[in-house]
């Protein structure tokens, strides 16, 4: 039978998608439904467990939702999230993209100086803050604030959570800036211009129009930037290893204390499915109330 030309056409669409296709389930999808099985296992590195596991069923997410350290956990990543995704970069981001709209001075060099941090690997940016918080008169911190009489802090440790906060939301202002600029770019400069000849102040045009028509673009970030903040490891591994007493715990943290330092993969793998089960509730928040087009 002669295919028509819509038909070849689909056809050649499904077979350029079928390699990013099976890239998602070799390390998506298959790594899920292995950390379920996982999940209801009492699987261990240590022990008789780990010569022979056995199926527990749901044992180890009655014993996860009974764990104080967990919810701690997930407290500190939500605050951890809302902090410096929603509202570090956010801010940040949305400022840095209305200031490059405008004809200033050295704008390319201000562009370059946004976007190196997002360049830099989690790892890297990590030991280049431990230098920055580090303790006595000779971190870099506390030699700036000694100009203005503050007495050397112990930053890591006086405010953990705030300081890594600061540190993700300089890694990440450049991918809020570059799509909030997209954003307000594409706005069209007719609406502008009739608004003004309608009467309507800079405020008004603000809050009436450039919000407005950015909303799609503003959710958008907040997607895709609250879900890939939530799966962070690396950095706060870095800076604190989750300490000091549990404050930056957050969950990726959590997962691999309860998996390769207290050995008990099965614990660690629901976990793992409940951190993956929150970050797609988040998601289909997201999408659904906002209708982000995704």
């Amino acid at each position: 039978m002669q295919l028509t030309y819509e038909r070849r056409k689909q056809l050649t669409y499904r077979f350029m998608m079928t390699p990013a296709l099976l890239l998602m389930f070799i390390f998506i999808v298959f790594p899920a439904f292995y950390a379920f099985s996982l999940s209801l296992t009492n699987e261990a590195l240590l022990g008789f467990a780990a010569k022979e596991s056995s199926f527990v069923g749901l044992s180890n997410f009655e014993r996860l939702f009974a764990d104080p350290l967990f919810w701690n956990s997930l407290k500190v990543t939500l605050l951890f999230v809302i902090g410096s995704a929603v509202i570090g970069q956010f801010l940040l981001g949305f400022l840095s993209a209305v200031l490059l709209l405008r004809p200033i001075r050295f704008k390319a060099m201000f562009n370059a100086m946004i976007c190196l941090p997002n360049a830099v690997p989690e790892m890297v940016v990590g030991f280049l803050w431990i230098s920055m918080y580090a303790s006595g008169e000779y971190g870099t911190l506390n030699r700036i604030v000694a100009w203005f009489g503050v007495d050397p802090q112990q930053w890591l440790y006086s405010f953990p959570l705030m300081a890594i906060i600061i540190v993700n939301t300089w890694r990440g202002v450049a991918f809020a800036m570059i799509l909030l600029t997209s954003g307000l770019s594409s706005i069209p400069k007719d609406i502008y211009e009739a608004a003004r000849v309608d009467g309507a102040s800079d405020r008004q045009i603000f809050w009436r129009i450039t919000i407005p028509m950015l909303m799609p673009t503003i959710f958008l970030y907040m997607f895709v930037s609250t879900v890939t903040t939530f799966a962070i490891f690396g950095l706060v591994y870095t800076l604190s290893r989750g300490g000091p007493a549990n404050s930056t715990e957050i969950l990726g943290i959590y997962i691999y204390n309860q998996s390769f330092t207290a050995f008990q993969l099965g614990y660690g793998a629901s976990v793992a499915v409940v951190s993956l089960v929150v970050s797609m509730l988040i998601g289909v928040f997201y999408v659904r109330m906002f209708k982000v087009e995704v």
